[in-house]
């Protein structure tokens, strides 16, 4: 029992209850003196070694099949940054990010699959059981629990991923300013332009805020085909 994850502890109930059934004669109607003890003690032992696989086999998928993926998920870095002696072009910067989030959707999109596939099986793990006939079966809505469930927990790791992402990228363009001596070198290429009495910068900050930006809002494309 104490085995069972809580997020599993109303989708195994009923096999709880089925080996309750099966220990049931013991506390009922065996005695000391009956001639089928060690029938029933058989009987008991295959269930819960039954009923303890059924657990280790639900666990194994949950934490190496669903949980590691989810986690793996959540420190995907979904954007593309340069070593500090690198500049980039504003153009440069913007075509690098979006080839490097394609190939991140594609990542993502495979880890989705399997998270998916991995729950599903964990529900045909448990369905596939075989119950006493008196047992009552799983609840369709406890199945959906647990598919409401895994999809807020993917919707977790994405957001905490283009959260750390938009950080990084934060933190590389301006510094940390809480630090208060951060010292990045530069990340665009830019150049300074007399023009007049004027001095101008080439490209201007408004482009590069705008580069800043199509880089950023691509973040969140890369998984919202995902839902």
């Amino acid at each position: 029992m104490t085995k069972i994850k809580p997020i599993c502890k109303n989708l195994l109930a009923p096999h709880i209850a089925d080996m309750d059934l099966k220990l049931h004669p013991g506390m009922s109607t065996l005695t000391w003196t009956s001639m089928n003890i060690d029938s029933y003690l058989n009987h008991v032992h295959q269930g819960l070694n039954k009923l303890e696989q059924l657990i280790i086999n639900v666990n194994d998928i949950i934490e190496n099949r669903i949980e590691s993926n989810l986690k793996n998920i959540s420190k995907v870095s979904l954007v593309s940054l340069p070593h500090d002696n690198v500049t980039f072009t504003l153009e440069t910067f913007v075509s690098k990010q979006e080839e490097f989030i394609n190939e991140k959707k594609n990542l993502l999109t495979s880890k989705n699959l399997e998270v998916e596939r991995a729950v599903d099986d964990l529900l045909l793990t448990i369905l596939n059981y075989n119950l006493d006939p008196r047992i009552e079966k799983v609840k369709a809505d406890e199945t959906k629990k647990i598919k409401r469930y895994y999809f807020w927990y993917l919707y977790n790791a994405l957001l905490h991923a283009t959260q750390n992402s938009l950080n990084s990228m934060k933190y590389r363009v301006c510094g940390n300013k809480a630090g208060g001596n951060s010292k990045l070198n530069p990340f665009f290429e830019v150049d300074v332009q007399l023009s007049g009495s004027e001095v101008r910068l080439n490209p201007s900050l408004e482009e590069i805020q705008k580069a800043i930006n199509k880089a950023a809002t691509a973040v969140p494309v890369s998984y919202t085909h995902l839902t």
